[in-house]
């Protein structure tokens, strides 16, 4: 290991605290979207579409270029730019770093949620919740909005935070690209319905894999945050065990559990999608009725867990640096 590491290390820590006080400008182009543009593009160009089971091949396909592209892309922009200086390579990784991240963002657009119910605005705070979750927002009482605020916060936690966190400790700025690739996917294809019941069944599988280890670990450093903010600390521990399964998803629900058990809170239950009614299971008990204050709260318990992961991630690899010197 060598300086590289060292400055590697000292990225993540830079974009994690830019991302921290500033969040992404909406003005600034973001690399998420070029992603994003690069599955539609292969989806149009591959997909079959109407059940064709061959659309699994043709899933896996896309998979594997996108993945390829948004990796090998960073990868020889950050070699690039350590051949021209240390300090380039520097800037430019904790910019990827930071544009990896999404705390600030999930914060400001979950408090719109919460300014809007504590005014007494529903239809503000349906236009709100609209902007960070997937569902029909129109069904949704102020309770239901405020739910599908915090279920947002929880799972975001670490899909947004902990997860990039978590794949950049092991490979820097690629290993976030590489995280968040797969994220998008599955945001993109993971369906199942005609359309993508087998065209987006390798990206879906693929983002299931590689959250199965951060989804969890954002769990447990949400549970060790609760004592620091007032929260239900056992409450939070024991919904977890109990209802951490109860989602289509293997990983989903990890971190919407151990946020409902520290709330004290009833999530998830029924969701309308394009009309239709999904039925699921609730996540934790009714001990209390849900509120907006319980938006910040869950927007704390995010934060928390995310310093937790940062300052252990980053003794991981300074410990890492010292024993292969």
């Amino acid at each position: 290991m060598n300086d590289r590491f060292l400055l590697q290390t000292l990225a993540i820590l830079t974009g994690f605290v830019i991302d921290w006080f500033i969040g992404d400008p909406y003005s600034l182009p973001h690399p998420i979207v070029g992603i994003g543009k690069l599955i539609a593009f292969l989806d149009r160009k591959l997909r079959i579409g109407n059940g064709d089971r061959r659309d699994i091949f043709r899933g896996a396909v896309t998979a594997l270029i996108v993945i390829l592209v948004s990796t090998a892309v960073p990868a020889l922009i950050l070699e690039l730019a350590w051949r021209i200086h240390p300090a380039v390579f520097f800037l430019v990784n904790s910019i990827m770093c930071f544009q990896m991240l999404a705390a600030r963002q999930l914060v400001k657009e979950s408090t719109k949620v919460q300014r809007a119910l504590e005014a007494g605005d529903t239809e503000a705070a349906r236009n709100a919740v609209a902007m960070i979750v997937g569902r029909d927002t129109d069904v949704l009482d102020d309770k239901g909005i405020c739910r599908a605020a915090v279920e947002t916060v929880a799972e975001n936690g670490s899909d947004g935070v902990v997860a990039p966190l978590f794949w950049m400790f092991l490979f820097g700025a690629v290993g976030g690209f590489f995280y968040k690739s797969v994220n998008t996917m599955d945001s993109m294809l993971g369906y199942t319905n005609d359309k993508y019941i087998y065209f987006g069944r390798i990206p879906a599988k693929t983002d299931d894999a590689v959250n199965y280890i951060p989804a969890r670990l954002a769990a447990l450093l949400m549970i060790a945050a609760c004592p620091f903010l007032g929260l239900d600390t056992g409450n939070a521990a024991k919904i977890f065990l109990r209802d951490r399964y109860k989602h289509d998803s293997p990983n989903s629900a990890q971190t919407e559990s151990a946020c409902a058990g520290a709330l004290d809170v009833r999530l998830a239950g029924d969701a309308v999608y394009g009309g239709v009614v999904h039925k699921k299971e609730y996540i934790g008990d009714p001990i209390r009725e849900i509120e907006p204050r319980d938006i910040k709260r869950a927007n704390d318990q995010m934060y928390l867990a995310s310093a937790f992961m940062l300052v252990i991630g980053t003794l991981l690899r300074i410990g890492a640096y010292f024993i292969c010197m």
